[in-house]
């Protein structure tokens, strides 16, 4: 792509969106070349002192996408956090991004998202099929669920001796955040990646059973793993402070993952990335240091 066009990454003062464009920093484009933002300027303040163009940007705010999409060669769109309304707002941004003249509008989706039944993955299905119909050239990296959602937790499970779940023995694919971001600066920044769907998870899939016996056997502390219905473990997520409204849907994540629908063999992660992806064992030796 020409190098007078810009990057720009939507969501950039999230966790993802900030990883993303310190990985296309880490691929040597210029910081005057990226456009990154989000609602609260203030989190991106790191990034600016970077050198990048930060500016506001809300998926409920039309001109402030404009604004931000003059002159772009390729826009990450990444997921929004208003659940059901994020399909509008998405495909509404895909067109304003096709109207300044952006060559490919890529998109953090959901593993499966067009077969899956996850409650979950009915905002990635429907925006998927937005920006399709807005006609830019799209990439749809369809991103499986982070090691660190397990990871974060190793103090709750060394504090019960137990991971709780309803997964059953089902397998997750589970990736790092920063190899999901790495993946997004390669389509950024590469060609060949039009109209393309990536389904993107971990080498090495486990289950929650063994999620508990890494975290046993590197802490020395036993924890098991525990399997519980979904409403019992909708309950304990509303008892430690998730959102009565939230809590389902993140409840039958677990049930998704027992009917295999977190499971990714693709391989399309670490071929983006040009090397094998972090294991579960090496994330949670990571956490521990």
């Amino acid at each position: 792509m020409p190098t007078s066009q810009t990057l720009v990454v939507t969501g950039a003062t999230g966790h993802l969106g900030r990883a993303v464009v310190e990985k296309l920093l880490d691929r040597g484009v210029a910081p005057d070349r990226i456009v990154a933002g989000g609602r609260n300027l203030d989190a991106a303040k790191p990034l600016a002192d970077l050198g990048v163009d930060v500016r506001r940007m809300d998926y409920d705010d039309p001109d402030s996408l404009a604004e931000a999409f003059a002159g772009a060669g390729r826009v990450l769109l990444v997921s929004g956090m208003d659940v059901g309304r994020r399909p509008a707002q998405h495909a509404r941004a895909a067109q304003l991004a096709r109207d300044a003249g952006a060559e490919l509008v890529a998109y953090t989706s959901g593993p499966r998202a067009t077969t899956s039944s996850m409650l979950l993955m009915a905002d990635h299905r429907a925006s998927e099929e937005g920006i399709r119909e807005v006609g830019v050239p799209f990439t749809f990296l369809r991103n499986d669920w982070y090691l660190e959602v397990y990871t974060e937790r190793i103090p709750t499970y060394l504090q019960h001796g137990a991971v709780v779940g309803s997964a059953g023995d089902g397998r997750v694919s589970g990736a790092l955040r920063a190899e999901l971001a790495e993946a997004a600066a390669v389509v950024l920044t590469t060609d060949g990646h039009e109209n393309t769907v990536y389904e993107l998870g971990g080498d090495q899939a486990f289950t929650l059973s063994d999620l508990a016996a890494t975290v046993a056997e590197q802490t020395g502390t036993p924890v098991g793993y525990r399997d519980v219905t979904v409403p019992e473990l909708t309950a304990i997520l509303v008892g430690a402070g998730l959102p009565e409204g939230f809590a389902p849907v993140i409840a039958d994540v677990d049930r998704g993952i027992r009917d295999g629908e977190l499971f990714v063999d693709s391989g399309d992660l670490s071929r983006l990335i040009g090397r094998r992806t972090t294991s579960l064992a090496e994330a949670v030796a990571a956490a521990l240091r």
